[in-house]
């Protein structure tokens, strides 16, 4: 009787699947993207961060998309600049770590990172916008610089470009 079941729910599965499309995207006629890198231009500069973030939001329209990048008349342009990077102290918590020094209470730090964004559709131009976008990481502060842009960097800058690729792409 289970084996039934487990035909029975594999089947509608896959029905279910051939039935769904996406078809959300707003992105129709447009052919072309050009994406400039984003400088950094935050009072605390991370020497990775543009390059990093500039790369990872050409990966994402390029690799989920069919646009192809040019450098010459596109039919959309991203572009923008890095507008904020800092890390502050947000909480002591109640954790402690028994150390040789003593007790020592847990605290965490909060990393934001602000991106400003021009978006223009050449052929859509009442689609086109100027957005600023910001996300945070909140960490453990015993993270060494290092670990922080390697993790919590990664963390930040991929919830960021997931919101600017869904208000270009994603029409829901």
């Amino acid at each position: 009787m289970s084996k039934i079941k487990v035909i029975v729910g594999i089947i509608i599965l896959t029905l279910l699947q051939q039935c769904y499309t996406f078809t959300g995207s707003s992105l129709k006629d447009e052919k072309t993207v050009q994406i400039n890198e984003f400088p950094n231009n935050s009072a605390l500069v991370n020497p990775t961060l543009s390059q990093q973030f500039s790369t990872d939001i050409q990966n994402r329209f390029l690799q989920r998309t069919t646009l192809k990048g040019t450098k010459t008349n596109p039919d959309i342009l991203i572009e923008g600049e890095i507008t904020d990077y800092s890390i502050t102290p947000t909480t002591i918590s109640s954790t402690t770590q028994n150390t040789a020094a003593g007790v020592i209470q847990d605290s965490q730090n909060k990393l934001t990172i602000t991106v400003k964004v021009h978006y223009e559709n050449k052929l859509h131009p009442d689609v086109s916008f100027d957005r600023t976008y910001s996300d945070e990481a909140v960490f453990n502060s015993s993270l060494s610089q290092s670990q922080i842009e390697t993790s919590q960097v990664k963390i930040a800058t991929d919830r960021i470009i997931n919101k600017i690729f869904n208000d270009i792409v994603a029409n829901w």
